[in-house]
């Protein structure tokens, strides 16, 4: 007997890493926009300020460029150039499935329908799902980077739930995220598989109904035995 009527997935860090190499976007930034470089991308990793914003992206860059251009003393440095420098680099179909995802999918489809809702934005997401082979795995998509709210927040998992036409308790949602999936899911009334991307089972002050060291363990906790 199925545990669940439906599983929903996130994207990113979940079902897929991103594999485009880190200096050839951020040295390429500079190339692009016509400056020396300065600094390095593990800066950049630094300087932003927690996850992109789907509708700002650009701004999202601008501002950890200039947080960088600050430190090495390079204020002068075009910030708007380099982060359209940056998000001209990037190449989207450059993924690839993280360990255990396929067969992770492969068990919700044999038990459950399958979701898959994102906080990017449906012109990026998908061609990351389209690079994986995944156009027909799903029963429903919700590109929450295209709504007014995006996870924590209840909306998009309520859209996907209804799209797939399943109650919030009966629908499992995994994700690697504690703060987005494990509380945005639990605030909206779903149970929810956390599935860190670092390997750290660890989830702190978080309480994610299951703990997965791989999506090839989500087989073991969709059948009631």
């Amino acid at each position: 007997m199925a545990r669940f009527d439906a599983v929903v997935f996130d994207l990113d860090g979940t079902l897929c890493r991103h594999e485009q190499d880190t200096d050839e976007i951020y040295f390429g930034a500079f190339e692009r926009a016509g400056l020396d470089s300065f600094g390095a991308p593990s800066d950049l990793w630094t300087a932003l300020d927690g996850p992109p914003d789907p509708q700002d992206r650009l701004g999202y860059l601008r501002e950890g460029f200039r947080a960088v251009a600050h430190q090495y003393d390079r204020r002068d440095a075009d910030s708007e150039a380099l982060a359209r420098g940056f998000l001209s680099r990037l190449d989207f179909r450059a993924v690839s499935f993280l360990d255990g995802a396929k067969a992770g999918l492969a068990a919700a489809r044999d038990h459950a329908s399958v979701g898959l809702m994102t906080n990017g934005p449906e012109h990026r997401q998908t061609r990351k799902i389209n690079a994986l082979g995944l156009e027909d795995a799903f029963d429903a998509v919700v590109f929450a980077g295209d709504m007014d709210r995006r996870k924590p927040h209840p909306d998009p998992f309520d859209r996907v739930v209804s799209e797939l036409s399943v109650s919030a308790s009966d629908t499992l949602y995994v994700g690697n995220s504690l703060e987005y999936d494990v509380a945005g899911a639990q605030a909206a009334g779903l149970p929810v598989a956390w599935c860190p991307e670092d390997g750290d089972t660890d989830p702190g002050s978080y309480d994610p109904d299951y703990v997965l060291e791989s999506l090839s363990e989500l087989a073991s906790i969709l059948v009631v035995s």
